[in-house]
């Protein structure tokens, strides 16, 4: 898992670029859009977030490894039943294939840039994507951090000292694969269906974001990094945050962004 320090630096620069996407592709728009930005909601949706990462960070700092004694007792007999096989599981490319999951879920949101009405908006979507996987990674860092519950393989017999003698080893739950490609896909058939209310896509855009995030989980578990319970707790978090970011962007007034020209240079406005 990259450090707190590289994620919040990142989402930095993401959340700055976002921000500027979003005025540049919306000159001279109509208010056509589903989705309304206004500087009040995004900052706090962005501090909040950024505050919880340095909550994480300070939560990941005080985590200490196992010592000797403390690995001697680790048995799979305390872990409950639903999970206890999942200590049993240890199988590599199935940990290769679920980053591929996630970093092509991550990606997906470029696809309405192929839409007419989603391409005419994307500097809204990019904003509020930004937000979504900005609030569902520090939501899902700080929960790992303050459980910090040990992952399955630190009790399988095969898995190397290493990787056990990590603080990464201590941060099961929730599935941080999980709920990122969650939020991604569960955003993507939200916007969509905000953009295209009558589409007959709509069964089948939410029956591929509620299953990709699915089999995400499954990779996770058969990897041995995550029990069941780990996949469920970040599949609920994920699909969350990925719905609830942009319905509370809706437009209730079709109001919007706007930069347009004038007879002196450019007109810049933003209703609040």
């Amino acid at each position: 898992m990259n450090s707190i320090v590289t994620y919040i630096r990142r989402c930095s620069y993401e959340c700055g670029f976002v921000f500027i996407i979003a005025i540049l592709l919306q000159i001279n728009l109509p208010a056509q859009s589903p989705y309304r930005l206004s500087w009040s909601k995004d900052l706090a949706f962005t501090g909040a977030g950024m505050a919880t990462l340095g909550t994480a960070e300070y939560l990941r700092k005080r985590i200490t490894l196992f010592t000797p004694d403390e690995l001697e007792r680790l048995d799979r007999i305390y872990v409950n039943n639903l999970d206890r096989r999942a200590t049993h599981l240890l199988f590599e490319p199935a940990d290769r294939v679920s980053d591929v999951f996630m970093s092509t879920a991550q990606l997906m949101p470029v696809i309405f840039l192929a839409g007419k009405k989603t391409r005419r908006h994307f500097g809204q979507i990019a904003v509020m994507y930004g937000e979504t996987m900005l609030i569902n990674g520090s939501l899902t860092m700080v929960t790992k951090y303050a459980v910090h519950r040990p992952r399955p393989y630190v009790f399988n017999g095969e898995a190397s000292l290493s990787s056990i003698q990590s603080v990464n080893a201590q941060a099961s739950f929730v599935s941080g694969h999980v709920s990122s490609t969650a939020a991604s896909t569960f955003f993507m058939a939200k916007v969509y269906c905000d953009f295209y209310p009558d589409s007959a896509w709509k069964p089948v855009v939410w029956t591929a974001a509620a299953f990709v995030p699915a089999v995400t989980g499954y990779l996770r578990v058969r990897a041995g990094k995550h029990y069941p319970t780990d996949v469920i707790g970040g599949y609920a978090l994920g699909a969350a945050v990925g719905f609830l970011v942009p319905h509370l962007h809706r437009n209730r007034g079709h109001r919007n962004i706007s930069l347009s020209a004038a007879p002196n240079g450019f007109y810049f406005s933003m209703d609040f």
